[in-house]
């Protein structure tokens, strides 16, 4: 079952909830019963570890490099000493 962080606008609690997907979300505050209580934005719980798709082609952090398009040529206008 998944954890779902909630907060009431009114009084400022928060709260971690373990609720099945398919359950209603909670909209009154257990603390001050004002109808203000929603589910927060939380990052995912879980990290990619091993010797799988994360470890061999991204562990390092560095993407492939895009081509970059070579240098205009001195003389066709394309830098600053070429006055054009």
């Amino acid at each position: 079952m998944p954890i779902y962080a909630y907060k009431c606008s009114s009084c400022g609690h928060a709260e971690d909830v373990m609720q099945k997907v398919s359950d209603a979300p909670l909209t009154t505050c257990p603390q001050c019963g004002a109808e203000s209580y929603s589910k927060q934005l939380t990052a995912a719980g879980f990290q990619l570890k091993g010797n799988g798709y994360y470890a061999t082609d991204f562990k390092g952090g560095s993407a492939p490099k895009k081509e970059e398009a070579p240098a205009p040529a001195c003389g066709a206008g394309g830098c600053s000493a070429c006055a054009h």
